[in-house]
């Protein structure tokens, strides 16, 4: 396809339809999930418990606001996600939706799931789509913005991001602990037995390997059969059987009704305006254009996206080893349900000037959660002891402190393996892209067994 070609498809007018669900029902599920946070406990929990915090390399800047700010951070995300979905001061409203909505997911990044991640990237691109330019109160405010059609691409960008999440997703999972050993849901679904008529066959181990070989089956092909105007009827069914099937063996939030919702922008204009038209909505007339202050701005914005978002979750590459041990290059990669890790730390301080040397309780500056999570990730590891270096330093006299850890790992069922150098002085080393040295390769440390005073801790993701 040449260039020319290749900007006709991408410009060509499409109804606006799809985009119009999207609005809807993604700013619905946000504003839902903003009230569930506050209703549940967990900005408390999770924002304002905590006496340090995780951040992700270069974003260290980024800060919880206290109580009352963390309360009324989640109260303007939950009223822009409204706007959102109403279609209200639309443009200010996705731009302060998703500020508000980055901002609590770099606070801390033991907080970091796939999905959340998703949201963000998905408020991004609504930025820059017009997805009030009908069915909004934005028309009723100014009918002349109602529109009956929008170019192609601006349907196109949020179905090629659903495609990479799903795709990436099913690359990651042609591992050998997904496809050989069944893990981690050889060690999962044995839990769910209880469950009517499904839980009789979780004993067994071959149902660990139907799901297994059945999910990386879905999501190498779900979105090219919701390309095909054949197969899309059936693959939604698909489409609804595994998300929900996915809620009600794991706690994973949110994360299927946005992938149910999402997946509609699959399906044409006129099915979306055979749904809209049952609550009302109609038509206008024209092609939306792209409205947005810097134009000149979104060819090369969008371009840049798309590049990071095929090349990110492959930066794995660069690094030695088992993604799924050291986790260099696993976040922002689409690695859904693919690790079972458990291990503890114990950290140790020493005062270079006297020789005196303590056994950090980390109980005692992090919340359970958060230590499940640092424990089993270098990069927190390596913060956490950053951290006690300082407060070492400022509330103990300690002189040019030397931090070293004991860390433990077992990943995917697997026996414990000591984790991190022992002799490595923390303290003295930073964090960045490089590859990090001081974690030991899984296949190049002897297996231990965990003791009796250490109880393991760790995640599932």
């Amino acid at each position: 396809m040449n260039i020319g070609k290749l900007k006709y498809q991408l410009n060509r007018p499409v109804s606006i339809a799809p985009l119009v669900t999207f609005r809807i029902l993604f700013g619905a599920l946000m504003m839902f999930g903003a009230l569930r946070f506050m209703q549940q406990g967990w900005v408390e929990e999770l924002y304002v418990k905590p006496a340090f915090f995780f951040k992700f390399y270069g974003f260290e800047w980024v800060k919880p606001l206290g109580e009352t700010g963390m309360y009324l951070l989640f109260m303007t995300i939950a009223a822009s996600a409204c706007l959102v979905m109403l279609g209200l001061f639309y443009r200010l409203a996705i731009v302060v939706f998703f500020l508000t909505f980055t901002w609590v997911e770099l606070i801390d990044a033991t907080n970091y799931l796939n999905h959340y991640y998703l949201v963000c990237l998905l408020a991004f691109l609504l930025i820059f789509l017009p997805a009030n330019r009908a069915f909004s109160l934005d028309v009723l405010r100014k009918p002349v913005l109602q529109k009956a059609k929008t170019p192609a691409w601006t349907i196109g960008i949020l179905m090629f991001q659903l495609t990479v999440v799903y795709t990436c997703a099913g690359l990651a999972k042609l591992n050998p602990d997904w496809l050989f050993r069944a893990m981690p849901l050889s060690v999962w679904l044995p839990e769910h037995t209880d469950l009517p008529v499904l839980g009789y066959f979780f004993q067994f181990k071959w149902a660990a390997f139907a799901f297994s070989w059945a999910g990386a089956f879905y999501d190498l092909t779900i979105a090219y059969f919701m390309m095909n105007r054949r197969t899309r009827p059936y693959a939604y069914f698909f489409v609804i059987v595994f998300h929900a099937l996915t809620n009600l063996l794991f706690n994973i939030g949110l994360f299927p009704l946005i992938m149910i919702t999402s997946t509609l922008i699959f399906f044409p204009g006129e099915t979306h305006e055979k749904w809209l038209g049952r609550i009302g909505y109609r038509p206008g007339t024209g092609v939306a254009s792209f409205s947005f202050p810097a134009k000149r701005m979104l060819a090369p914005v969008l371009s840049v996206f798309i590049a990071a978002q095929l090349l990110l979750p492959f930066r794995y590459l660069l690094y030695p080893g088992n993604i799924l041990w050291a986790e260099e290059g696993y976040r922002f990669s689409w690695r859904v349900m693919l690790v079972e890790k458990v291990g503890y730390a114990t950290f140790y301080i020493k005062d270079s000037a006297s020789e005196r040397q303590t056994e950090i309780v980390n109980g005692n500056y992090l919340t359970l959660f958060q230590e499940k999570q640092m424990c089993i990730q270098p990069d927190f590891i390596l913060q956490f002891a950053h951290f006690l270096k300082k407060e070492y330093e400022t509330r103990h006299g300690f002189i040019d402190p030397v931090v070293t850890v004991d860390a433990h790992v077992a990943l995917n069922g697997r026996t414990s393996r000591r984790f991190v150098d022992p002799e490595a002085d923390l303290a003295k080393i930073r964090d960045g892209f490089r590859t990090k040295k001081w974690v030991l390769r899984d296949d190049k440390t002897p297996p231990q067994t965990l003791t009796n005073n250490s109880l393991p801790i760790g995640r599932a993701q």
